[in-house]
């Protein structure tokens, strides 16, 4: 497993990140579903801060994570070279699956909102039950 690049600290994963122009349209502007992209890397991140390894459950078979709800809202646009952080934060903890809320902010300008809930599935890609070490790992967390 990779190590992390984000941190913990105080009940919210930070996980920072900067705009290239791969990110970017012509005008220097972020492409909406580009948001997407960051909101999960900030999730696995956080899975690596809390030793949950992604790589090694999906290749022993336990199962993998997928996104089961969300709901963004954009607040301002993020541009080239900028430098973003993805909070994280744990709002609820299921038997198979997990909410969280996510912010986007440059500095303390909160640039995208979101709420997801991922499901852990099995497997045949059916909802199963967050591994007990699991569990206790975002019950710290959160």
């Amino acid at each position: 497993m990779e190590p992390a690049a984000g941190a913990i600290d105080g009940g919210v994963h930070r996980f920072p990140l900067r705009i290239y122009f791969e990110d970017t349209d012509l005008s220097g502007l972020v492409y909406h579903a580009n948001y997407l992209r960051y909101l999960e890397r900030g999730r696995s991140d956080l899975l690596a801060c809390l030793g949950i390894d992604q790589r090694a459950a999906l290749e022993a078979g336990k199962g993998a994570w997928a996104v089961a709800d969300l709901a963004i809202a954009y607040r301002a646009p993020a541009r080239l070279g900028d430098a973003l952080v993805v909070e994280t934060r744990l709002s609820a903890l299921a038997g198979a699956s997990v909410s969280m809320g996510q912010r986007i902010r440059r500095g303390e300008r909160l640039l995208a909102d979101a709420t997801v809930r991922a499901a852990f599935l099995s497997p045949d890609g059916r909802p199963q039950r967050i591994p007990p070490a699991w569990r206790d790992r975002f019950a710290a967390f959160g």
